[in-house]
């Protein structure tokens, strides 16, 4: 006998996570509210009883903004998580996690017998949007034509638009996996499409920083190794080898293309090596006519040859920089997560720099607040979990950053983690005032150290490195990136800072803390928040009600 279909649907918000192999626990979510000028997005999750292929998705709204639907696919973890993880996660098992947002072909989906899965629905409220009340209906009907299920969502507009975002936010964008993942020369037509495209899916999505590489970033690479040589600045070695000749084409097409595409600000590639500024990034420069390495792992940074070199290439770079108009959007950086057992190396990187950068932002990633005590860093970004100190001694435009290890207590954006824990990182930067937000993997696809090439739909640890998540936001697609639900949340995060930033504007800023920890049974903290997706939901919508309501007056 035939077995009767059972198809199932269920309404979800933007902070479920549907796992193929476990009915959703979360309550049905029907409605919300939003602000002109954001995305807003939620779910919708499925399952049936025997499998169906080609089932349409139809959406029906009198809404005039774009309404998008993507398929969320599953993608293999083997390590999601550290062994001493706190419990604020959903799984500490190796499996399949929800996470790549793919297009639907021909705007249908499969739906596997006895699996959930969901589709993610994003609504863009841009354009000529009059307020009000607007159902969002999704019909499911097989391939014949036969009705499935339906869900409808009402969304409420608001008419108040998300001011322009304060926030400086920087994902670490790496020029190099590009080139090898795609198989195409760096910096050929087929690259430049490529960076394009990457550049476009970050600036979309609240990253307004793009690192820039004037030389081979000297990131996550094995000491003594190398990355790819993804090198803007063409170097040429004149007169008796010390003298040196500069190309800067590449670099203005690079800052072009950013500022076409939306970027404000400009992050120039740290100028030594990670992890204590020993040594200089690798530099490949014409000599006699050959491609050839001048600096690298074999150079002492404080020497001689490498201080000539940066005293000749920075005043024309500057120049540089004044002839794009960028010196107000301008960051450098000098070496990467420097511990008290560098203090001396870095100080003398940093003198160097400052020699010839004083008057531009140096921003580096590091922990130990004796770099700012001893004057070295005027500008740190401390990790989340160390971020205290920092406040404490009232660091001006201070910013803040995470990554594998700030994974006890504080905001972080792993596949087993909920998507409340990445999303509350927005109401967190607001009460405290941070200035920009920095992390190191929008697209790092290598293996830990770069050693080896991966594939990110197969392996998402980084080859048993980082809990799956830290090392990507993005996924390769054919043709362009594929985006992923964290990196979906992220911005939703960046809408909610500038929510508050607008209801500031009417009520002040410690009415709009107070409302933002009202009921709360003590004060929000980067390491003490509600951890459940119903307060996280519940605080946007008070947050938009105060909205509305001055906003009318």
């Amino acid at each position: 006998m035939k077995q009767e279909l059972s198809f199932q649907t269920l309404c979800l918000s933007s902070l479920s996570k549907v796992f193929a192999d476990q009915s959703p626990a979360d309550a049905p979510f029907h409605r919300a509210s939003a602000l002109l000028g954001e995305t807003f997005a939620f779910q919708i999750a499925y399952t049936a009883n025997q499998m169906l292929k080609q089932v349409r998705v139809h959406v029906e709204s009198s809404l005039s903004a774009p309404v998008t639907v993507r398929s969320i696919g599953l993608s293999p973890s083997e390590m999601c998580c550290y062994p001493d993880h706190d419990d604020n996660v959903l799984r500490t098992t190796p499996g399949l996690y929800p996470d790549p947002l793919y297009p639907l072909e021909d705007g249908s989906v499969t739906v596997m017998a006895g699996q959930w899965r969901s589709v993610w629905v994003d609504i863009e409220l841009i354009g000529s949007i009059n307020p009000g009340q607007y159902p969002v209906k999704l019909r499911f009907e097989s391939k014949e034509g036969e009705h499935l299920g339906e869900e409808t969502f009402e969304l409420e507009i608001i008419a108040a638009e998300l001011p322009k975002p304060r926030l400086i936010h920087t994902e670490w964008f790496h020029t190099d996996c590009l080139a090898t993942y795609y198989k195409v020369d760096i910096f050929s037509e087929e690259h430049w499409q490529l960076i394009e495209k990457y550049i476009d899916t970050a600036v979309k999505h609240g990253m307004n920083m793009i690192l820039t590489p004037l030389f081979t970033p000297p990131l996550d690479t094995e000491i003594g190794g190398e990355r790819p040589t993804v090198q803007l600045v063409d170097v040429e070695v004149t007169g008796e080898g010390d003298r040196y000749a500069f190309g800067f084409t590449k670099l203005k097409r690079w800052v072009e293309l950013c500022l076409s595409k939306g970027a404000a600000y400009i992050e120039f590639s740290h100028l030594f090596t990670q992890w204590g500024a020993k040594h200089a990034p690798k530099i490949i420069a014409n000599v006699n006519g050959e491609a050839c390495r001048i600096f690298g792992w074999d150079t002492d940074a404080s020497g001689d040859a490498y201080r000539n070199f940066l005293k000749q290439f920075l005043p024309e770079l500057k120049l540089v920089i004044k002839q794009l108009g960028i010196e107000e959007r301008s960051y450098f950086h000098i070496s990467d997560e420097p511990t008290t057992d560098h203090l001396e190396s870095y100080l003398h990187a940093s003198n160097i720099i400052h020699e010839h950068l004083s008057e531009y932002p140096i921003i580096d990633a590091l922990s130990e607040i004796a770099f700012y005590e001893k004057g070295i860093v005027k500008r740190p970004i401390p990790g989340n979990n160390h971020i205290e100190d920092f406040l404490q001694a009232q660091v001006p435009d201070l910013w803040t950053y995470y990554c594998c290890v700030q994974y006890k207590h504080v905001s972080n954006r792993f596949f087993n983690m909920p998507s409340a824990r990445n999303r509350v990182l927005g109401l967190q930067l607001y009460k405290f005032d941070i200035r920009g937000f920095l992390h190191w993997g929008y697209n790092f696809w290598y293996s830990q150290c770069s050693i080896k090439k991966l594939n990110p739909f197969l392996v998402t640890d980084a080859l048993h490195a980082f809990p799956s998540g830290d090392s990507f936001l993005v996924y390769p697609g054919e043709d362009g990136p594929v985006e992923s639900i964290r990196l979906e949340v992220l911005y939703e995060a960046q809408q909610d800072l500038r929510a508050l930033e607008l209801l500031e504007q009417f009520i002040g800023k410690e009415r709009t803390i107070a409302l933002l920890e009202e009921g709360l049974e003590q004060p929000l903290t980067f390491s003490e928040y509600p951890h459940s997706k119903e307060w996280m939901l519940s605080i946007r919508e008070k947050i938009n009600r105060a909205i509305a309501e001055h906003a009318v007056k």
